[in-house]
């Protein structure tokens, strides 16, 4: 009979064959009554596999290679291989696993290096049930099972696999019942699911640890005294009783054994230890050179040649080396030890003979059902089982095939023993992580803060939990303190323009007409931050409380509208120009940045750009949401120009001058007018103001200013003298500049030429120079309503006597005056407090003069752009007491620009050069 080559098993259908011997040319076989043997169990880093040679050795044939297999191109999935013994009716069926070496090398190849450690913990547990699904496919189809195991030690973590095993098997129970109903097998087999309660041996190798003397007296103090039974022998017994005991203990094996998933023999053996190899190579051959000469000797007078002399040679030196590793006949009293086939050959005997096993235990023992199948008969349940448990791959019982790989959930709690531990460890964790994140929380609170405490959360539960389960339960703690947080936690996330949070929860914005209502959910209101500031009216002659703005209409507009009607309604004014609409719902222009100034008009462009719908509700779905989006507004509150991105080249860029085209009456411009705006667009509103409170002569500067919330002295404007040349010198000219230059100003306390008195008279001379008198004052205000004028970048006049203020006006005038200075009376917190540039006030003398007003404001480091009113330019009618009113806010496209933080320099935030400037007007024709 010669050796032939081993199949997976997972060809097994209708057509498939067995492994035979090649000299086999019938199909007798089918009828005849077959005793599967299934093998499986765990190898070593040993340079042949075990379970492998134990075939070879059973069927002394090489049917399995020693060398090569799954490394070489094979992947580490768990398979099967079959072999069937003809000669014996035996057939063997081999599972190979990611418990085998060569195996699990493959599968440590096949994780790349990036693989994160749940990534390979689902890895090494699905080979795991792939694993555990083909053993319980090999406790369904066979009759004996080998558990062979590398050392002599008994791994008593079968013991849990065989619990799991037992409970999956319950479950699919009925799945299987199904699956196999139209086989032609009895009735007991198809209620059952299995041929009989497959009987489980065990196989230890003994490693070269345990060693025993050649005459066995290495016990009991007596070297004479012999023993009846050998070393191997006696550790044996001592397996099969810790064995028993075990499974026992565990309820896997119980007295009737038609309800285990196995049996074990009570009268017979169940443990078979391999004997070590001889460490001696070179005496080994020795030994076998002299067995093979001896053998020569004995048969010289039968001459056999050719590959029976081989085998023959082979036999027999394995039966000699055999009974001499055995240790068989070593002492006189000692009983024989059987070898590994003679072990097995025992329980086959059993199946083949049909007696069937008997290893029910107990006072009313009942009898288990036993059946030997033909080939024909057992390649049909095989089939129809390997299509269920394992390939999937038979439309017809796919269904059957999708509910047992949902039952596999049951192995987790058994065989998924460190993912129990980590899912236990992390839900402990989880209620200290969720104590610190709502640890000193206000009611109410903004992203920021929940950002922050979240983070103190995932600290506090990293410090405690453990193992795969820490990202799925990192996950669920982010997801709770997120509901916590948005379920009537959250803070309204707007800013104000003075950069101060809404103290509301969130809430949505009422819409035109609509009232507020707190009763919904989210509620609807306006914003508040709770801050509240004095300031003063368009003239600054009256002073009343304001909210903090949240938008830039509110806080430039509305404020003073309201105030125009009980003070400065009356006053005369310079109109700034504002959008006229020429449709009934203008459009704000949108990319006024990007877009060409031709593409700033027309009636296309109207229904294109109509400005979007505010938000009607919100639901939260992310940490780093747009409240401004959500809240209803457009403002994009980033802060003040944080990034710079070809700002400058914008602002730079040649556009057609505001006189060659007239401005947009379809869209307008949606913020305040600036350096980077196209030409062609104003706003809705201004939000600049220029009134006149009365005649030059209103303004006595021995007196000041006679406005409320002025500091003591500092309510003097500053002198500004302006030299009106005669006519009679037209060597000067008319139209020479008179903005403090140093062609048209003495040096500081020099008199002017041709003057006899002092500098501050109109002294006469004989080129009949006449002087005018300009006053100009920069009024800052703080948010208390404090108010004082500026005589230079860092300093407050202070008039203590009559006479007025001495400084003249030309140092305001030829500097970058700051947007803020700290205000003089700060309050009693570490918080300075600033005032802001508010007005700026003009007094222009009844004389031929042009005084030429020019607002640039820049409230911010670059790139910010320069802000400055929608007509520049403005030339000043004489004989007047003007009051410019800048801005409470600027807010460009591009966000909010803030007032400076404390330790922001200020000097980034200034009022340009050349506000104003003074040239002689042309005469009158004579």
């Amino acid at each position: 009979m010669q050796a032939a080559v081993p199949l997976p098993l997972s060809a097994l259908d209708e057509s498939f064959h067995p492994v035979l011997p090649s000299t086999v040319s019938d199909a007798a076989y089918r009828d005849d009554g077959l005793c599967v043997v299934g093998i499986f169990g765990k190898s070593n880093m040993q340079p042949g596999p075990l379970k492998e040679s134990l075939i070879n050795t059973l069927a002394d044939k090489h049917i399995f290679s020693l060398f090569g297999g799954p490394q070489d191109g094979g992947t580490a999935d768990s398979h099967i291989q079959a072999f069937y013994n003809q000669e014996n009716r035996v057939l063997y069926l081999v599972l190979s696993s990611v418990c085998d070496s060569r195996q699990l090398l493959q599968a440590c190849q096949s994780l790349s290096a990036g693989t994160g450690h749940s990534d390979s913990h689902d890895f090494w547990k699905g080979l795991d049930r792939q694993h555990c699904l083909h053993l319980l496919y090999m406790f369904s189809v066979c009759h004996v099972l080998l558990l062979v195991h590398p050392n002599q030690t008994f791994d008593v973590t079968y013991d849990r696999l065989f619990r799991a095993l037992d409970a999956l098997r319950q479950k699919v129970l009925p799945l299987i019942r199904a699956a196999i109903k139209d086989c032609p097998v009895s009735k007991e087999w198809k209620v059952n699911c299995r041929p009989c309660p497959p009987r489980l041996l065990f196989v230890f190798q003994m490693n070269g640890t345990l060693k025993v003397s050649a005459n066995g007296s290495e016990s009991g103090g007596n070297p004479d005294k012999p023993k009846k039974h050998s070393p191997r022998r006696r550790l044996q017994h001592a397996l099969e009783d810790q064995i028993y005991r075990i499974f026992r203990k565990s309820r896997v094996l119980t007295n009737q054994s038609s309800n285990c998933l196995f049996t074990v023999p009570a009268n017979q053996a169940f443990v078979y230890v391999i004997p070590t190899a001889d460490e001696d190579p070179v005496g080994a051959l020795l030994g076998q050179l002299r067995s093979n000469c001896i053998l020569c000797d004995q048969d010289s007078t039968t001459s056999v040649s050719g590959p029976r002399r081989y085998q023959q040679m082979r036999r027999s030196a394995r039966q000699s080396s055999c009974s001499g590793d055995s240790g068989s006949m070593s002492m006189g009293a000692q009983l024989v030890d059987c070898s590994l086939k003679e072990f097995l050959w025992q329980h086959v005997e059993l199946v083949l003979t049909k007696k069937g096993f008997d290893d029910s235990v107990g006072r009313n023992p009942q009898p288990s059902h036993f059946e030997l199948p033909t080939y024909s008969k057992w390649v049909q349940v095989a089939s129809r089982l390997h299509q269920v448990l394992i390939s999937n791959t038979d439309e017809e019982i796919a269904e059957l095939a999708s509910k047992v790989q949902s039952q596999l959930k049951v192995l987790e709690g058994f065989l998924d023993a460190d993912t129990k531990f980590s899912e236990n460890r992390c839900q402990k964790a989880l209620p200290l992580a969720h104590s610190a994140y709502q640890s000193n929380l206000p009611h109410n609170y903004t992203t920021t803060v929940h950002k922050n405490q979240l983070a103190q959360a995932l600290r506090v539960y990293s410090q405690h939990a453990r193992g795969v389960a820490f990202q799925r339960y990192a996950l669920q703690l982010h997801e709770d303190c997120y509901k916590f947080w948005s379920n009537g936690h959250q803070l309204c996330e707007e800013r104000s323009l003075t950069d101060q949070h809404c103290v509301h929860k969130f809430h949505l914005l009422p819409q035109p007409g609509e009232k507020p209502d707190m009763d919904r959910n989210p509620p609807i209101l306006n914003h508040n931050s709770r801050g509240r500031s004095t300031s003063s009216c368009n003239c600054g002659r009256k002073q009343a409380p304001r909210e903090d703005p949240f938008d830039i209409q509110a806080a430039n507009y509305d404020f003073y509208q309201m105030l125009e009607e009980k003070c400065c309604g009356k006053l005369e004014r310079i109109e700034f120009p504002v959008f006229q609409p020429s449709t009934p719902d203008p459009a704000p222009a949108c990319n006024q940045a990007q877009r060409l100034p031709s593409e700033a008009s027309g009636s296309g462009e109207a229904e294109r750009l109509k400005e979007p719908s505010t938000a009607q509700s919100h639901t939260p779905g992310d940490t780093s949401l747009s409240l401004a989006l959500s809240l209803g507004q457009s403002t994009d509150s980033l802060g003040p120009y944080a990034d710079g991105d070809g700002t400058d080249t914008q602002v730079q860029q040649k556009r057609p001058s505001l006189v060659d085209r007239q401005p947009s009456t379809v869209e307008y411009l949606p913020g305040m007018m600036h350096s980077g705006c196209p030409k062609g667009l104003l706003p809705k509103f201004s939000s600049w103001s220029l009134v006149k409170l009365g005649p030059a002569k209103s303004y006595n500067c021995h007196t000041g200013l006679e406005q409320p919330g002025f500091l003591p002295g500092s309510s003097f404007l500053l002198p500004w003298d302006l030299v009106i040349r005669s006519r009679s010198e037209e060597d000067t000219g008319l139209t020479e500049p008179l903005d403090g230059g140093t062609s048209s100003w003495p040096a500081p306390n020099k008199t002017l030429v041709g003057k006899r008195g002092s500098t501050g008279g109109l002294g006469r001379s004989r080129r009949r120079d006449d002087m005018a008198r300009a006053f100009v004052g920069f009024e800052y205000e703080d948010s208390r309503g404090r108010r004082f004028i500026s005589s230079g970048p860092d300093k407050i006049v202070k008039v203590l006597g009559p006479g007025g203020a001495k400084d003249p006006a030309t140092r305001v005038l030829n500097t970058d005056m700051p947007l803020y200075i700290p205000s003089p009376s700060q309050g009693r917190g570490l918080k300075p407090h600033y005032a802001q540039l508010a007005r700026l006030f003009i007094v222009v003398p009844d004389a031929p003069l042009e005084v030429t007003l020019n607002p640039q404001v820049q409230p911010g480091p670059p790139p910010c752009p320069v802000f400055h009113p929608e007509q520049t330019d403005l030339v000043l009618p004489p004989d007047g007491l003007w009051v410019l009113r800048f801005p409470y806010s600027y807010a460009a496209d591009r966000g909010t620009c803030y007032p400076p933080k404390e330790n922001q320099p200020l000097n980034n935030y200034k009022v340009l050069r050349g506000i104003l400037r003074a040239t002689t007007a042309n005469p009158p024709p004579q």
